[in-house]
């Protein structure tokens, strides 16, 4: 892995280079374009209770820096435009014993550099009401869904076409070809994840496509499909529907099916079913929501990113091994009812059995989920974000882990 250090200079490239474009293009190019730096300050502490544990304790403390630049685009039939990210990541605390949080790099001596970082750029094309995005990516996709749980977020390197020329449709297509980890500055083939999965290797295509429609009345549907070439094939099928009851009252739908294959020497072989409902009242949201995993192995997804599933999580993470059936209830509480706009509370429970350790015995886990977050909304601090995140799992064949992160989060806009 290879890490740049001494980067000050490389976070203002994008923003030089977006303003060398812009010193040539038309109004609208300069007009529709924005540039803002978010610096995130992230404390993580994870702490292993299982016996036997390789590592009893993960914590380290770092300060992000997110540059996001994006141009607007230029005049004509087809218009043109560049965004840039830089991303910066400074250690603030950090030990050999400590490491793997998920914040930092470890370099071969098993420390963590002081920072690392990296600079995306991505030419994009817009006709009508379609766009071509060509270079650094972050999509948000259910077949693919970067990371942007730590310090910086996990990031693409591909091209992604999105169309919405008829009328409630929305179609993409596209194929990435690399994949930077969120502690990495550098960007790798990708391979498989997910529990029991056997035989994958590292693949520099991955090709996706779907389509979203939008019927009207809170009624939407998707499919997606995804290959990751000499991996796996996965088929997405969603539908979400928002039905309102009264005043303040409403009831929200999301059910998922996913089936995915082998697409070369690995086992894939599973479908995920999650079905999740929250209602709604004021400022209360109540869900529940049931997941489970059929055939011979537990769900695929690309390194480092999120999987679309219902019961994800902090820790565990997926609730996905082979055959496990998992439940959640959740709670949400907005404060701005009691006068405090801005301070959010959500609590979580997820359990999980049916499914088999390696050793063939019975496997049971669950996972609680605190998630506590405010964002100051006037006077000199407006937007400082501060929020708290704690979680504790068990299981009686896998970890047992406490964890807390502390975030403090603040965006400055600068054009």
């Amino acid at each position: 892995m290879s890490i740049t250090r001494n980067t000050p200079a490389l976070m203002l490239a994008p923003v030089t280079a977006a303003m060398a474009f812009s010193g040539h293009a038309h109004a609208d190019f300069i007009a529709g374009s924005k540039a803002s730096v978010q610096m995130r300050n992230f404390y993580f502490n994870g702490d292993y209770r299982q016996p036997g544990a390789r590592q009893s304790k993960r914590e380290e403390w770092a300060q992000g820096f997110i540059l996001d630049v994006k141009s607007g685009y230029t005049e004509g039939t087809v218009g043109f435009g560049v965004d840039a990210i830089g991303l910066l990541g400074v250690k603030l605390d950090s030990s050999p014993d400590r490491t793997n949080t998920g914040l930092l790099p470890i370099d071969n001596d098993g420390r963590a550099p002081d920072e690392y970082s990296q600079l995306g750029l991505t030419a994009k094309a817009r006709l009508s009401k379609s766009t071509l995005h060509v270079g650094t990516l972050i999509p948000k996709l259910p077949t693919l869904r970067p990371s942007d749980s730590r310090l910086l977020p996990q990031t693409f390197r591909g091209a992604h076409l999105v169309s919405e020329e008829i009328s409630g449709f929305h179609f993409n297509l596209g194929r990435m070809t690399q994949n930077s980890l969120r502690n990495y500055a550098s960007s790798d083939d990708m391979s498989v994840t997910g529990k029991g999965i056997r035989g994958g290797q590292p693949s520099d295509r991955f090709d996706f496509g779907g389509v979203r429609y939008n019927w009207g009345s809170g009624l939407a549907t998707s499919y997606d499909y995804a290959q990751l070439e000499r991996n796996y094939r996965q088929h997405i099928v969603n539908i979400t529907h928002l039905l309102p009851i009264a005043e303040e009252q409403s009831l929200a739908s999301d059910i998922r099916y996913a089936h995915s294959t082998d697409d070369g020497n690995t086992n894939v072989d599973n479908g995920a079913f999650g079905a999740m409902f929250t209602y709604n009242l004021s400022a209360h949201a109540f869900t529940l929501a049931y997941q489970k995993m059929s055939g011979g192995s537990g769900y695929p997804y690309v390194n480092g990113t999120d999987a679309f599933l219902v019961n994800y999580s902090m820790l565990s993470p997926d609730f996905a091994n082979p055959n496990e059936k998992s439940w959640q209830a959740r709670y949400d509480y907005d404060f701005s009812s009691l006068g405090a706009p801005g301070l959010l509370l959500s609590v979580r429970y997820v359990k999980g059995d049916g499914f088999e350790w390696a050793d063939g015995s019975n496997g049971r886990e669950w996972e609680r989920n605190l998630d506590l977050r405010y964002t100051i909304q006037s006077g000199p601090l407006k937007n400082l974000g501060l929020r708290w995140r704690n979680a504790i799992s068990r299981s009686n064949g896998g970890n047992d882990l406490d964890q807390n992160r502390l975030i403090l989060s603040y965006t400055l806009p600068l054009l």
